[in-house]
Formats: C-alpha cells, structure tokens, sequence
C-alpha cells in the first residue's frame, strides 16, 4: 500500500483571544498606533488592539531561538 504524504491542513480561521494588559502597555499601544497614524499620513489611528497580532508576528519572525526550536519540532521525528 502507498503511503500518502499528506497532513492535515492547518485551520487559519482568526481566533478570538481575551488579555489582559497592563494600563502601561496599552496607553504605549494607544501612543503607538497615535504615531503610526501620523507617519502614514493617516487622520485616525487604528484601534490600538489591532496592532496586537502584527506585532507578535514580527516578534516571533525576529526571535531566532523560537524559529530555531519551532523548526526542530516541526522536523520528521522532533
């Protein structure tokens, strides 16, 4: 019998997450979005909880140590 190679396919569906955050973290948020907005030119910042998912990415794609050990369990085996 063949094996097939094929897993199962990823759910990307958006998932709703509830946090809590220190009042110092989102007035930084607020005060971010407030000069994101201003350097594009833009006449409203966004919601300050939008900015959340983008900058956990970008976080996550510049830590070296989580890409080196995400790849490792990701690996046949690991």
């Amino acid at each position: 019998m063949t094996k097939l190679k094929l897993f199962a396919i990823p759910d990307d569906r958006p998932i709703k997450v509830t946090v809590e955050l220190p009042a110092a973290v989102f007035r930084d948020l607020q005060a971010y979005a407030a000069i994101l907005a201003t350097t594009a030119g833009e006449a409203e910042p966004p919601q300050p909880a939008k900015l959340i998912a983008p900058m956990l990415q970008r976080f996550m794609a510049a830590d070296k140590g989580f890409r080196t050990a995400r790849n490792r369990l990701q690996e046949p085996g690991g």
